[in-house]
């Protein structure tokens, strides 16, 4: 009951935050780090000529612990991303489309205890087919089919993988709110992860708002798990530019809930961290 009113609640201040402070564009821009406007012409510019090589995801890294008992080296550590994509095509495809070979890997580094160990390493390899969309002349986001696979690497009973179809999409709403979401077809064919999906979740979606001068973020993903009960597992994060022309943000963010981590996927937990946070140009994916 009280994860539903949290949840109720976020939603509605989100529906009211847009309600107020929404107002129409009549240009096609949007804001890139440096703080300027791109216009339509700019944007399509990129994407035709590049780089084809650049960030896909939030990459960061931050230390945090559980804020609901007493910090220890068992509740406490680095959570830290790195993700890439590689356009794979010099031309566009037909349709305005792209062609995009993607990579992420998201670690758990166990530095207080003994030795540091890494102690969960999650690789998701995947190839997608993006397609931008412009309405009258503005650039209002994409939608992208992927083909995806996850895993921690490991053999045995440690053993943790699944394979997604999946269609996602972002949009902006406003200059300032961006909203994503993510569907999938999952083929699960871990022996040790048959249940994944009523941890890791069946959907996902969520929300971005900047400021005008892109200085301050806030956002958060929510992630459906599996049934009927209103459960959810929640990645609420917050940023601060470090300087104008720069794609770094110091950040907090709180996660509420499983499957943060394949390796232990089941387990329940919150976490509170601070620390790096690099975002791509444009926008990020989720």
């Amino acid at each position: 009951m009280k994860s539903f009113r949290f949840h109720l609640l976020l939603l509605s201040l989100i529906a009211m935050s847009t309600l107020i402070f929404d107002t129409p564009t009549a240009q096609a821009q949007i804001l890139v780090p440096d703080g300027t406007k791109e216009n339509t012409d700019s944007i399509k510019k990129s994407m035709d000529i590049g780089p084809f090589f650049g960030l896909y995801k939030d990459n960061y890294f931050a230390l945090g612990t559980d804020p609901f008992h007493t910090p220890s080296k068992y509740n406490s550590g680095v959570k830290f991303q790195l993700s890439i994509s590689q356009r794979l095509t010099n031309a566009t495809l037909p349709w305005g489309t792209y062609l995009y070979l993607f990579f992420s890997q998201k670690v758990f580094w166990e530095i207080f205890q003994n030795s540091m160990p890494m102690s969960d390493l999650n690789f998701n390899p995947g190839i997608g087919w993006a397609k931008p969309f412009f309405v009258k002349e503005r650039y209002i986001g994409k939608a992208t089919l992927i083909l995806e696979h996850e895993s921690n690497g490991k053999d045995g009973p440690a053993s943790r993988s699944w394979n997604k179809v999946s269609l996602a999409g972002n949009a902006y709403v406003t200059d300032w709110l961006q909203v994503h979401a993510k569907y999938w077809i999952p083929i699960i064919d871990g022996e040790n992860n048959k249940d994944i999906l009523k941890y890791c979740g069946i959907f996902q979606m969520g929300f971005q708002l900047n400021s005008n001068d892109r200085r301050f973020t806030l956002g958060a993903t929510f992630w459906k798990r599996q049934g009927w009960n209103f459960n959810w597992n929640t990645d609420i994060q917050a940023g601060m530019r470090i300087h104008k022309d720069a794609n770094q943000y110091l950040y907090i963010g709180f996660y509420n809930g499983y499957g943060e981590g394949l390796l232990a996927y089941k387990q329940f937990h919150n976490q509170l961290r601070v620390g790096l946070l690099i975002r791509p140009q444009f926008f990020s994916e989720f």
